[in-house]
């Protein structure tokens, strides 16, 4: 199984060579953990999905890492290299691998146990059902593509009834119809054949998206409110009671056993989490001890100095490895077109002064200019590998404004998207269109509720083709931890005739994309490493995007939380493994 770990060994490698810690410093209490009590959340938005299948953001594994379980997952743990080992979770040990590296097999532990009464044990069935439902029509996941390296998986999606899905022909389709590199011989074993080597499967199949799913929750439309009503839990929490932006409640799953879920305690009887509160209240609320922690936020830079001198041990900064990007559109008119010219977006990449973010951020503790595609820790990423790196990343709008000029693109007006309630970004828009208009391009600014920025502004095709937006702050940080270059590069640069729910311009680059290929099918960690550094660089040399900075996830926590770690996937605290003691 070593040589399938490739991908990690380099993140590891990255994470000692370059960071003091991956992770952040939270809180750890030694001793015998305290069992009950309620741990209670809070933050502004609504939940994205409570569907596994259909959850898209980081902050959804918060709460899927208590009322789901996959395959594959990982510890909470303050130790940057344990953070993102691959560890067996509804699986009862890592795969066995073919020597050819096309076929994972996995056993299942006979003890995890539905919500469902009477209980029912996870079958190899049901996690198979997972796979299925990753691609229906009703509730597509934004991950979905991954899974076409499964031989027949994207047949299989193909077959779908995308013209009239209904609920009844989801259902149908995936309890009649199989994918031929799915394999189920017994109930506790399931087989996957890939069609190709990926060496970065088995953290694919620690994403919530392919969650086990019951059959029972089939005869509900994915998310809606009776499935929401209804929902079958494989974690040891399950839904007590949720109310569209007010709260979600969760509750123990009666049939959840200690033994058979090495990853996760359930100390708390209860899990809370409370919506609609704002960022300041919610802050206030956790410093002074009456919530225990953030739901969906992170805590402000401005007030990160402040708080630490107070609430320091029940703080931490993890490195998320994601990026902030201003993303350029290249389907629209707008401007004669011209973002649709490389020599264009070449130019704008100095117009900005990366150095003004990281102080806006809290200054490089906690923040740095982003230099590629790929954050640090990612496989790939090399901060000296910037070809528009300019003097202590200040920018030069003089060399923008010159190069502008000689791709016939003077006097750009562009229209900048940003999330208007965002912590940060309405600062961050104000100091991108100063920037500008020192270069000689006008910014307009185009605010958009964070709630509606990627479910429904970015995401629809129209609001690019009918130039709504030429540039917007778009973040991104890996889907999954380990080995996560291709969780940032497929989803966001490759375009083969289906859209990419965010590549939001239908983005490809062939160069990348067959550098992407030889870097996964190889069984070299230091070979894999160069080559996404290439696939890097290939991208950056048709910029689809302008990398702005990079954040630390900012984390507070109250102080009747004990034991409190990371898990890597949310970039927050594991509320599953903590203890409340009042």
């Amino acid at each position: 199984m070593k040589k399938q770990m490739t991908a990690l060994a380099a993140l590891v490698a990255v994470c000692a060579m370059t960071l003091s810690g991956c992770g952040g410093s939270g809180s750890s209490d030694s001793g015998t953990a305290k069992t009950g009590g309620t741990i209670k959340l809070v933050g502004t938005d609504d939940i994205d999905h409570l569907d596994p299948t259909g959850s898209s953001l980081v902050s959804t594994y918060t709460f899927q890492r208590a009322i789901s379980r996959q395959l594959i997952s990982y510890k909470a743990s303050n130790d940057a290299k344990e953070q993102v080992e691959a560890q067996p979770d509804l699986a009862e040990a890592l795969p066995t691998v073919s020597s050819d590296g096309l076929t994972y097999t996995f056993k299942l532990r006979k003890d995890a146990m539905w919500s469902t009464s009477p209980a029912r044990v996870i079958t190899s069935e049901d996690v198979a059902n997972g796979f299925k439902k990753v691609c229906n029509p009703l509730l597509p996941s934004a991950a979905a593509s991954y899974y076409n390296v499964i031989d027949g998986m994207e047949q299989y999606c193909a077959a779908y009834d995308t013209k009239n899905p209904t609920t009844e022909n989801v259902k149908k389709h995936i309890l009649n119809d199989n994918v031929p590199g799915i394999t189920t011989p017994d109930d506790h074993t399931i087989v996957f054949k890939l069609k190709e080597k990926a060496s970065d499967f088995i953290y694919m199949v620690s994403l919530d998206n392919v969650s086990p799913v019951a059959k029972e929750s089939l005869d509900y439309e994915p998310d809606s409110p009776d499935y929401r009503k209804n929902y079958i839990s494989s974690g040891p929490y399950t839904v007590d009671e949720y109310k569209a932006d007010s709260h979600l409640y969760l509750k123990r799953n009666p049939n959840w056993k200690k033994v058979s879920d090495p990853l996760r305690a359930a100390n708390a009887d209860r899990i809370e989490f409370t919506f609609g509160v704002s960022a300041d209240n919610a802050l206030q609320q956790v410093s002074n001890g009456d919530a225990d922690g953030l739901w969906a936020m992170n805590v402000p830079a401005a007030q990160w100095g402040t708080l630490k001198t107070t609430n320091g041990d029940s703080m931490s900064a993890f490195s998320q490895g994601g990026t902030n990007f201003l993303w350029f559109n290249t389907l629209s008119n707008n401007n004669g077109g011209a973002l649709k010219k490389t020599e264009v977006r070449k130019a704008l990449q100095y117009s900005v002064d990366k150095a003004a973010f990281v102080q806006k951020l809290g200054g490089s503790e906690l923040a740095e200019p982003a230099v590629g595609i790929f954050g640090r820790g990612v496989v790939g990423f090399d901060e000296k590998s910037d070809p528009y790196k300019t003097d202590g990343n200040k920018g030069d709008p003089a060399k923008t404004k010159s190069l502008l000029a000689k791709a016939g693109a003077g006097n750009l007006k562009l229209k900048l998207a940003y999330r208007s309630d965002n912590a940060t970004e309405p600062s961050i828009a104000q100091i991108i269109q100063q920037d500008m208009k020192k270069a000689g391009v006008d910014v307009q600014l185009v605010p958009v509720p964070a709630s509606d920025f990627y479910a429904s502004f970015m995401t629809t095709p129209d609001n690019t083709k009918n130039g709504k937006w030429d540039i917007a702050l778009c973040g991104w940080n890996p889907d999954w931890v380990g080995g996560a270059a291709r969780s940032v590069f497929q989803p966001q640069f490759t375009y083969t005739g289906t859209a990419q729910v965010y590549n939001y311009d239908n983005y490809n680059n062939t160069k990348a994309s067959e550098l992407a290929k030889k870097a996964l099918a190889s069984s070299s960690t230091s070979d894999a490493e160069k080559i996404w550094g290439e696939v890097n660089d290939a991208v950056m040399d048709d910029p689809p995007v302008l990398p702005l900075y990079s954040v630390k996830a900012t984390l507070i926590h109250s102080s009747a939380i004990k034991n409190a770690s990371i898990f890597a996937l949310s970039a927050g605290y594991d509320w599953t493994n903590v203890s409340v003691e009042r």
